[in-house]
């Protein structure tokens, strides 16, 4: 039996994510077959009004991404997720390349004057809407290894007309980020696909200014499920059988420094899965 090493994962979730923003832009066939492929969610919920590109035509040749009322949203995944106000806040383009399991904005409890970093931020729905939250003085950053979801949430943030944002190039394992550089980390259904998670969680400490806090989304799986169960119920890059247990998601923050951790189950994601919301401190007096 042949085993597939980290860098093969990485290389697959990069293609994945790659092939989404693609396909959301107005790719071919190719792409949307990859998405239908490896994604959390059918191929439908990743293209605009739930209908995918024909082959070889344009956004415009092929509908194009209609306004954000008339999508067919999944309640349970992706843009679905959030409420009719968050959704009529940002460009249709980013409610489609949205492949989220959860709302991180609905936990983060942001303020007007924060620095907030999403990890894996795709296409920049939480990016944009925390960017509204935090205000004229506060920032917004977005980190993302794949340059097609990169340039697509560029084109989503100038089409919004949002400015106090940044997306920068890099993984969630090394974050291009100095130290106490922001005061609150989210994320949302993205450390999962994440082949080295202790270094995930020791970043997310590092970038935190004291007293910071963590709001994040994500596939979490119950503590009697082996990895090996795990993957039986579904692909790596399909976010199943990468995900944490509870109990490791409690451990690994806690060795990593975090106070006060905890994982809240919201919603099914499989047999002992779940779509789950994840919170922690690092404490004010750290230095």
């Amino acid at each position: 039996m042949m085993t597939t090493t980290d860098a093969q994962l990485r290389e697959q979730v990069r293609r994945r994510y790659a092939a989404a923003a693609t396909a959301v832009s107005g790719g071919g066939t190719n792409s949307d077959a990859l998405v239908a492929e490896a994604g959390c969610a059918p191929a439908a919920s990743n293209s605009c009004c739930g209908a995918p590109a024909t082959a070889g035509a344009s956004q415009s040749e092929s509908g194009g991404c209609c306004e954000p009322g008339s999508m067919e949203l999944d309640a349970s995944f992706g843009a679905g997720l959030y409420n009719a106000e968050e959704q009529a806040e940002l460009p249709a383009a980013a409610l489609a390349a949205s492949l989220g399991c959860g709302n991180p904005l609905a936990v983060a409890d942001l303020r007007v004057g924060e620095r907030v970093l999403d990890l894996g931020s795709g296409g920049g729905i939480d990016v944009l809407l925390s960017a509204r939250r935090v205000g004229e003085t506060g920032l917004a950053y977005g980190v993302d290894m794949t340059d097609e979801m990169l340039t697509l949430a560029r084109a989503n943030a100038a089409k919004a007309g949002v400015t106090n944002v940044e997306f920068v190039k890099g993984s969630i394992e090394e974050i291009p980020l100095p130290d106490a550089a922001v005061e609150v980390v989210i994320s949302n259904c993205v450390i999962n696909l994440s082949v080295d998670k202790p270094a995930v969680l020791a970043e997310m400490f590092r970038v935190l200014a004291p007293g910071g806090r963590i709001g994040i989304s994500d596939v979490v799986a119950e503590d009697h499920l082996t990895p090996a169960e795990r993957a039986e119920r579904g692909s790596y890059v399909g976010c199943i059988a990468g995900a944490l247990s509870r109990t490791e998601y409690l451990d690994g923050l806690t060795a990593a420094g975090f106070h006060d951790p905890s994982v809240t189950f919201t919603h099914h994601a499989g047999d002992g899965m779940h779509a789950g919301i994840i919170r922690a401190i690092k404490p004010s007096q750290f230095r």
